[in-house]
């Protein structure tokens, strides 16, 4: 399987993680000290959806919201229109980059990475444009790189809180589960209070449960999964769902996506073969 953000922009699993993304960050936000937001394959940071892929019609395009939705998805779409409304493009779509900085205050930062050179220089340009007080803040750091190997630079933060945002392009699926969790504990080893989200695609079950419970063996923290699938979990014709693992998950966050998490499969569902799930994967060791 290959997910490169630009060919799935705007489908069913962007909505579902950027959502949970801001819902995350919003947790951080609570309190007044600032922190890190490190994402290890950015992308290019904005697309055009004038002429919507199919994923897109079938993703962002079905998001109606009721006026009763919990605020998560009324916070996701007030800023995508907010983005779309200040700079005048109706099909604007921001990736997490752009998500996320936004919500940035004075005394947070965020670290970008993006291992392909024309999609770095693509996330500059978006950043600059959609963002320009927060580039101009220096509170923006785009570097080109291995997200993966650059953990070790940027873990643990001086800010000592902080977020990882792990969404890698599944190109050899099972090599980047591999990479993704031996990622995910050595971010951990380094700094063993940060949050960190991995999204995982689902489609092949047997894969998808071995992992989890490897992920459940060599992660010593408290492990939650959110998931949101459109299609019969376990074939391997397309793509069928989409998986967050979040490692310290932010008080409440849980009992909140519990909430939104059935809404928001509600607004997208294609057939009854769809659902959402969000639980512990594995409790904090006391």
């Amino acid at each position: 399987m290959k997910y490169r953000h630009s060919f799935h922009a705007g489908n069913f699993a962007d909505v579902h993680k950027h959502v949970t993304l801001l819902a995350l960050l919003g947790a951080l936000r609570k309190k007044d000290k600032g922190f890190l937001y490190l994402e290890t394959h950015a992308g290019r940071g904005s697309y055009d959806l004038s002429s919507p892929s199919a994923e897109a019609s079938a993703g962002i395009g079905r998001l109606k919201l009721a006026p009763a939705a919990a605020p998560e998805l009324h916070d996701y779409a007030a800023l995508l229109a907010h983005y779309r409304g200040r700079l005048g493009r109706p099909h604007f779509y921001p990736g997490s980059p752009l998500l996320a900085v936004s919500t940035l205050r004075p005394q947070d930062r965020a670290v970008l990475i993006e291992l392909l050179a024309a999609e770095t220089r693509a996330l500059e340009e978006a950043l600059t444009a959609a963002a320009p007080k927060a580039r101009e803040a220096a509170r923006v750091h785009v570097e080109r790189g291995d997200g993966f190997e650059r953990l070790r630079a940027w873990l643990p933060p001086p800010e000592r809180r902080g977020l990882t945002f792990l969404d890698p392009p599944y190109e050899e699926t099972q090599q980047d589960f591999l990479q993704l969790t031996a990622a995910l504990t050595e971010g951990l080893r380094r700094f063993p209070t940060g949050v960190f989200a991995a999204w995982y695609p689902i489609k092949d079950e047997r894969s998808t449960r071995a992992w989890q419970a490897c992920c459940a063996q060599a992660l010593h923290a408290s492990v939650l999964l959110s998931e949101l699938w459109l299609y019969p979990r376990d074939t391997r014709v397309a793509l069928n769902g989409s998986g967050l693992l979040i490692v310290n998950p932010p008080w409440q966050i849980l009992e909140r996506m519990r909430v939104w998490l059935p809404q928001l499969q509600a607004c997208l569902a294609v057939g009854a073969a769809g659902g959402s799930d969000a639980r512990m994967l594995r409790e904090s060791p006391r």
